[in-house]
């Protein structure tokens, strides 16, 4: 049976659990439920803390977790875990932050202190960044407070809206260190395991997950075109392999079916109907295999 570690509570809980729901895959309705069963699809979930995820996915307990690209570097598992693909929820960015006008770019942190809760991913960046001799201070949170308090000359936490850091007296500055967001991340399972049968369990898991990236950023658009004007539509509406055409009983007149993607549905509608397209409409993709 295939182990999967899914955070228990924060920013990337419920929205997993919703991904998941969508992939055919039972759900807990109770939040101190720690581990459920779906016997149907043949996966055991074991709801965990977000930092804990990547350490028993990285040690090979579970195999396959949900977790922020963020913790999963700071866990500094790589070698036992590796990350399959994004999940398109719980973006973030992770960002250096000073008292105003006091850093312009990271070098300038060079014999600083940094305070931050993701030490392992910030000694690794600087590392990478050649920046000697900055001191990186572990804090559990209010990452904002240790410059006031004295802990920490600059801090490095994840940024959304930047409001908190604000009200701090600070701003961020430099580059990003890194942009998050949820991701899927497979382990090396154990011994005892049946790996082809791991291997066919994680490979139906990540199609469905594509299936649901894809329903959630396309639809699925219909209309009735000349079949003089059926070239100049398709340019528009190409579809992901190539749009469906079908005859209609005005032999002038065919029926197209495409998939195009949501953000430009009203666009492309305008596009169709200005070139002569009628009876266009629009519905969702609930899932999809492509």
């Amino acid at each position: 049976m295939l182990r999967v570690a899914v955070p228990n509570k924060g920013a990337l809980s419920e929205a997993a659990m919703a991904m998941l729901t969508e992939a055919g895959y039972l759900q807990r309705r109770d939040r101190k439920e720690l581990v459920l069963v779906d016997e149907e699809n043949g996966v055991e979930f074991f709801y965990l803390r977000p930092r804990d995820v990547a350490v028993y996915v990285g040690s090979g307990i579970l195999h396959v977790g949900i977790t922020g690209r963020d913790l999963f570097q700071d866990a500094r598992v790589e070698t036992g875990a590796s990350e399959i693909m994004g999940l398109g929820f719980g973006r973030s960015t992770f960002r250096l932050a000073g008292p105003r006008g006091a850093f312009s770019a990271a070098a300038d942190l060079a014999g600083k202190r940094v305070a931050t809760s993701y030490d392992a991913l910030l000694q690794q960046w600087f590392a990478q960044q050649g920046i000697p001799g900055v001191d990186v201070v572990h804090l559990d949170g209010a990452v904002e407070s240790a410059v006031r308090l004295g802990v920490a000359d600059a801090i490095a936490d994840v940024v959304e809206t930047g409001n908190t850091l604000k009200a701090a007296g600070m701003e961020t500055f430099g580059e990003p260190v890194m942009v998050s967001e949820a991701i899927l991340i497979s382990g090396k399972g154990t011994d005892h395991d049946d790996a082809e049968a791991i291997e066919r369990a994680t490979g139906r898991l990540i199609r469905r997950l594509q299936g649901v990236l894809v329903a959630r950023q396309y639809v699925m658009m219909d209309y009735d075109i000349r079949r003089t004007d059926l070239q100049a539509a398709i340019a528009i509406t190409p579809g992901l392999e190539s749009p469906t055409i079908s005859p209609l009983a005005d032999e002038g007149w065919v029926a197209v079916r495409s998939m195009v993607p949501a953000k430009k549905t009203n666009q492309l509608m305008d596009e169709l109907y200005d070139l002569g397209a009628r009876a266009i409409l629009v519905t969702t993709i609930h899932a999809c295999r492509v």
